[in-house]
């Protein structure tokens, strides 16, 4: 069998504050395969988009990766110095966020944005970096690309600026995505052509992709694996039709119950337990 291209082991990620130790990511464990597309999900808290940040090295203080390891195709990045890490980031790991903002400068045009992405990583010319950033916008979806690289982000719809996030996160051919619940803001129609360009992008390039979120028919839609976090832990993890089909854990069979459309018409909407156990991680 080949190497996983990541290899997420016992990873913790820890927030100091005043009432003491938050253990935001609790001793996350999983392997993502070459070209797969892995689901990330669980309630607001629960750590998945904690656990997204650690694998980038993004945690900011007061949080911290205090143990664990995380090797992309064989490397540790657990403790990398900065200087290796602006090597990785954009160019072998690209993070899409929930708020295209947090990617986009408001006062610079697209054009400059993404050129500069291209020029950050590689010695080209900037004619052939605005070239490759034409044909970025064409790939997801983007109309009249030549003009919407003369925009400014506040132009833009946001579907068209999140579009554009993705965009940037293409030019560099990473090896693998991380995308933070980036279609939670969109409507129906612009998520479901989203999800389409993402499963198209990973099939073509052969990139991986981890989807993390919280709407469990938007994974059962793109992802082939399944992780399901709660309070800091994968509790339940496994192929997606074999855990939405038959849930093993507790805590998942509450996130289906949850869900409205699968509620009997006239009955009480069921609600997600409170579970004061600890979690335990349970075996694929």
């Amino acid at each position: 069998m080949s190497t996983p291209l990541l290899e997420v082991d016992n990873l913790q990620t820890h927030f100091q504050v005043r009432g003491g130790v938050v253990r935001a990511v609790d001793g996350v464990s999983f392997t993502l395969n070459r070209g797969e597309i892995l689901g990330l999900v669980g309630e607001s808290g629960s750590g998945k988009s904690q656990t997204g940040y650690s694998i980038m090295g993004l945690v900011e203080p007061p949080g911290r990766v205090v143990g664990g390891s995380v090797k992309l195709a064989g490397q540790e990045l657990i403790g990398l110095p900065q200087r290796d890490w602006r090597a990785i980031r954009g160019r072998r790991i690209a993070m899409i966020f929930q708020d295209p903002m947090m990617t986009l400068n408001p006062v610079l045009q697209v054009a400059t944005q993404m050129t500069e992405a291209i020029l950050a990583h590689r010695n080209v010319s900037r004619s052939q970096a605005l070239e490759e950033a034409h044909d970025a916008l064409a790939r997801v979806g983007i109309p009249s690309p030549g003009e919407r690289l003369r925009s400014y982000p506040h132009q833009l719809s946001g579907g068209m600026r999140q579009r554009v996030v993705i965009a940037i996160a293409l030019l560099n051919k990473p090896e693998l995505f991380i995308a933070d619940e980036p279609t939670t803001a969109l409507d129906v129609t612009i998520q479901g052509q989203i999800l389409y360009e993402m499963q198209k992008i990973t099939r073509d390039t052969g990139a991986s992709l981890i989807w993390i979120t919280h709407d469990m028919a938007v994974v059962a839609a793109l992802a082939q694996r399944l992780c399901v976090m709660h309070r800091g832990r994968i509790v339940e993890q496994g192929e997606v039709g074999a855990i939405l089909n038959a849930p093993q854990h507790p805590y998942t069979r509450g996130l289906m119950d949850s869900i409205p459309s699968r509620n009997v018409r006239g009955q009480r909407l069921r609600t997600m337990p409170v579970f004061d156990a600890p979690a335990q991680e349970s075996q694929p």
